[in-house]
């Protein structure tokens, strides 16, 4: 076992973590999308 097996910062699951950073982004372009559709849509 090397020395970074030994002491690891985190004991979290990657999985969570990586579900989290999805939801964000996800979270982040759809916002952008919505504010974007509405623009469109009141500027016609």
């Amino acid at each position: 076992m090397n020395k970074f097996e030994q002491s690891v910062q985190s004991k979290r699951n990657d999985a969570v973590d990586s579900a989290v950073g999805f939801v964000v982004s996800f979270g982040f372009f759809a916002t952008i999308f919505i504010i974007g559709t509405l623009v469109d849509y009141f500027a016609s």
